[in-house]
């Protein structure tokens, strides 16, 4: 499809498909800027026990050079390494972990896919290999990485220069100071790349950001196709809301015979109401129509033997404030009674032969 019709943005239902697929916007680079400095920090704040440390562990290792080697020697050997490692190595590890991790979570969050890492043969296919070198990512990858390493040789050749006055003093200065020069230094020079490469970061952050967004836009037609599937076909939902009218009307019609009393107006609107004193404490509408379905009402009330009562003011109001299936409003109790007194008057024994009194 022509990017050119591609021009609406993508619906939250594209956005969580894309998702599940694991194209998400996310730039390798500010894991790396946030890796870097972490790193150099914590070199920085733990710089003199880890040199002592180290120190410590290559006087061990030169005097064991003086004996004579062994199993016992070897084994002791390994151990020294492996407890030196875990004290040196493992905590920079750990850090530079969670640098990676937070960086990635702040990016995209919490994001497992199974999917992701199953074995594709079109990743090692030679001809995907060569699309993927020459692709327009990878000459964007490029341009990066000649930057980065450029602003890096720039920046470090400028703090040299400008520090270089003190090189010829360094030979007339003992270890400990010369070594807190160049420290400073190369933390001088660590600092400034590594604010470059955070800056670079977020800046491709958003262009990653705008490219995915771009990937993920949607003609007008998908946006669409997408909002019937969501809502349903309009069609399919007409004929359903017709066949739940038709259901509704049918229990609605099946509850007249059981009225006590219908009250039209005469011709256009018809309420049928029972009253039960035991159970309900007012009279409740069974049904209610207007026009074709009044009519349907009263010819159905008079199939089954129900009173129909004429009152043009109380019809109407009793259609448009009372629903079917509930009481009437109290406002209307005196002048349905009344309704009711005339049907008992009528009729003495309707209600007894109802099975009421």
């Amino acid at each position: 499809m022509p990017d050119g019709d591609r021009t609406e943005q993508p619906t939250q239902k594209r956005r969580e498909e894309t998702r599940k697929k694991g194209m998400v916007a996310r730039s390798v680079e500010l894991s790396s800027a946030l890796i870097f400095l972490c790193t150099f920090y914590c070199l920085k704040l733990f710089g003199l026990w880890i040199g002592g440390r180290s120190l410590s562990f290559t006087a061990q290792i030169m005097e064991m050079m003086g004996h004579r080697w062994g199993s016992s020697t070897f084994n002791q050997l390994l151990i020294l390494s492996a407890v030196a490692f875990a004290e040196i190595a493992v905590p920079i590890m750990l850090i530079a972990m969670a640098a990676g991790c937070v960086a990635n979570l702040a990016q995209v969050g919490f994001m497992f896919i199974p999917g992701l890492i199953m074995p594709k043969l079109e990743r090692i296919n030679p001809l995907e290999g060569f699309k993927r070198i020459f692709s327009r990512r990878a000459l964007v990858e490029l341009l990066k990485a000649v930057i980065k390493i450029s602003v890096a040789g720039y920046v470090a050749f400028g703090v040299a220069n400008s520090s270089a006055y003190i090189f010829p003093r360094l030979m007339d200065m003992g270890l400990p100071d010369t070594i807190a020069i160049l420290g400073n230094l190369v933390s001088t020079i660590v600092f400034r790349v590594g604010l470059f490469f955070l800056i670079l970061a977020v800046g491709d952050y958003a262009f990653q950001y705008a490219e995915h967004m771009k990937s993920m836009r949607m003609t007008k037609q998908e946006v669409k196709e997408e909002l019937r599937q969501y809502e349903g076909d309009p069609q399919i939902k007409g004929r359903m809301r017709q066949r739940q009218r038709q259901f509704s009307m049918q229990r609605m019609m099946q509850q007249v015979p059981k009225a006590d009393v219908v009250i039209t107006n005469p011709t256009h609107y018809a309420v049928a109401l029972k009253y039960e004193a035991r159970r309900d404490r007012a009279p409740v509408v069974l049904a209610k129509g207007v026009d074709e379905l009044a009519q349907r009402i009263r010819d159905t009330a008079r199939e089954h033997d129900v009173i129909i009562y004429e009152d043009v003011l109380l019809a109407q109001t009793l259609y448009k404030t009372a629903e079917i299936g509930q009481a009437i409003p109290e406002s209307l109790y005196e002048a349905v009674a009344n309704v009711l007194a005339f049907v008992y008057k009528l009729r003495p024994g309707y209600f007894k032969n109802k099975g009421r009194r």
